[in-house]
């Protein structure tokens, strides 16, 4: 087994409400940022795990997003890189 550090990041679908982006999006605009547009606010994991390859490592990260990281309805994830850790 080796073992993998896996990079997830987890945010609001489109076309759900996401105040904590509206909000950002509205600071920024009024710091002068006028080119600002939609802004989604999620969350960022780094998740270490042992697998025997990285593509065994990728599949164990989207269970565990699948089945608790990520809520199905209301949130999407990628997993940006599987790399030995």
């Amino acid at each position: 087994m080796t073992r993998f550090r896996c990079a997830v990041h987890i945010v609001p679908r489109r076309g759900i409400l996401d105040p904590q982006g509206k909000a950002v999006a509205g600071a920024l605009q009024s710091l002068g940022f006028a080119g600002t547009g939609e802004v989604r606010v999620g969350r960022f994991l780094v998740i270490d795990t042992e697998a025997a390859d990285a593509e065994a490592a990728r599949r164990d990260v989207t269970a565990m997003c699948e089945r608790l990281l990520a809520n199905p309805v209301t949130e999407d994830f990628d997993i940006a890189a599987v790399e030995p850790a």
